[in-house]
């Protein structure tokens, strides 16, 4: 696998004949490729699982809500509470819709994970949005698959045949 770009290279000889082989994407796999093999079934499936989980979270978190209404905890931790799901929401969402664009970073990804646990519903409507459009990650995908398919070209174009069967010239 190649470090920058994430696609696999084939070793020299193998029956597809060499070159870079798509990342697969979640839920996906290699059909953002060429958009067949129920590519488009897969993308509605995406977006209403990805919807239906969102507004489940959102029961859940209501739930929640109700309990500190109960509990008469006063209203700034009420204040509180909602402020952080919502911000974190938002958070999550930028960064998760920034990462369908570019390779996260995986150190910052590691210090904001307690952030994104706590705005799961940010990233499941980030996924939602994404799947409407595209397989959520397919443009960056396609972008690197497709710069692995120019510089394999771009190698192979050099070399012709063996070189150890090249006739020397006298």
């Amino acid at each position: 696998m190649s470090d920058e770009s994430g696609t696999q290279d084939i070793p020299a000889g193998s029956p597809e004949g060499g070159g870079p082989r798509p990342e697969p994407i979640r839920f996906f796999g290699t059909t953002w490729v060429d958009h067949g093999t129920g590519y488009a079934l897969r993308r509605v499936g995406a977006a209403t699982g990805s919807l239906v989980a969102a507004v489940a979270s959102c029961l859940i978190l209501r739930f929640a809500y109700e309990g500190l209404q109960i509990a008469d905890t006063g209203s700034f931790v009420t204040v509180l509470v909602i402020a952080m799901f919502a911000i974190c929401s938002a958070l999550a969402f930028r960064n998760t819709w920034d990462g369908f664009g570019k390779r996260p970073d995986p150190d910052r990804q590691a210090s904001l994970r307690g952030l994104l646990a706590i705005g799961f519903v940010g990233s499941l409507l980030a996924y939602f949005f994404r799947s409407l459009t595209e397989a959520p990650g397919e443009k960056l995908h396609r972008q690197e698959y497709e710069e692995a398919l120019r510089r394999h070209e771009k190698r192979g174009a050099r070399r012709t045949g063996n070189p150890s069967k090249k006739k020397r010239q006298r």
